[in-house]
């Protein structure tokens, strides 16, 4: 066995010999080294995709981040997938919401969402926060004190809430057949969500619709539903109206639910789904449909929130 005074003497004998060659590798090794270069050597590694805007965000979201199952055969979660951004569909207080492509290059496989994409804290427009997260409690006593007292770190955590209240809420009320988009995934602030629309033309929204007597009636009958079956889960939505609900082919189908109310932790909850029923209610009656019908929707609902 080598003591260590040989290791040392060793390891001198070299470090001499290195300090009188300074050349490491030979004129024949640098030319043996080019001839093993690849192509993918010679270009530039930005990590960016070959097209499109950024790659696809789904292998970005852990599990729980993603849309219930079972997918949607529209939705594409492969590797090599990119997203191209398509522009501003709507602007809110809180949030924008943009028009994506998700495509898999190479292919006839292709599918437009809606990105929904929470302002930071010091772009938000949301001054009411307060009413709607009553009752939604922080895991952290630190973040709920800091967005309690509304600073910049509370804000941030604030918008991180919305983006995930909405997607909870779109994967709860999705599961139980209330008409609402399929939630693709959260991620951060954005979340990704099935676009109602033919093409790249959104669905109009129910104030813009002009039904006729018999599509009333089915469309009134559609939006009973939807809110029977949001309170048979606990909630309101909190802020409904014939201004985020579309109609797709005849279907109903409802938007934006950030602000979605518990309606037992929250003290305000029968109040605000009494205010969705009658602001809704109000589009409805302004056209035809009988005041009785919306008063009796409001005596049912609020029977079937009291029940256990």
């Amino acid at each position: 066995m080598a003591r260590k005074s040989d290791f040392s003497e060793s390891f001198q004998s070299i470090k001499s010999r290195k300090s009188k060659n300074r050349q490491v590798f030979s004129a024949e090794d640098h030319a043996r080294f080019e001839e093993m270069r690849t192509e993918f050597d010679e270009t530039p590694q930005d990590d960016g995709p070959p097209a499109g805007d950024r790659w696809s965000i789904w292998w970005d979201s852990e599990p729980l981040q993603r849309g219930p199952e079972p997918r949607p055969d529209w939705v594409i979660t492969d590797h090599g997938a990119v997203d191209y951004e398509l522009g501003v569909l709507k602007t809110g207080k809180e949030a924008d919401v943009f028009l994506i492509e998700r495509v898999v290059p190479g292919t006839d496989r292709a599918v437009i969402l809606a990105s929904k994409r929470y302002r930071s804290a010091e772009h938000t427009q949301f001054n009411r926060a307060g009413d709607y997260m009553a009752g939604r409690g922080a895991k952290r006593s630190r973040d709920a004190r800091a967005m309690a007292k509304r600073t910049t770190f509370g804000l941030e955590q604030a918008a991180g809430r919305w983006a995930a209240a909405e997607f909870d809420a779109l994967k709860t009320m999705y599961n139980a057949g209330v008409p609402v988009p399929y939630p693709v995934q959260i991620l951060g602030r954005e979340v990704v969500m099935e676009f109602i629309g033919e093409g790249r033309t959104a669905a109009p929204r129910l104030a813009e619709t002009r039904p006729d007597e018999v599509e009333l009636e089915n469309l009134w009958e559609q939006a009973a539903e939807a809110l029977r079956r949001m309170t048979e889960l606990g909630f309101a939505h909190g802020d409904l109206s014939s201004y985020n609900t579309v109609v797709q082919d005849g279907r109903l189908v409802v938007l934006d639910l950030p602000q979605v109310v518990d309606l037992y932790a929250n003290p305000l909850g029968f109040d605000f789904l009494t205010r969705d029923v009658e602001n809704l209610g109000s589009w409805f009656t302004g056209r035809g449909i009988a005041r009785d019908e919306v008063d009796d929707l409001q005596a049912e609902l609020k029977a079937l929130a009291a029940m256990p």
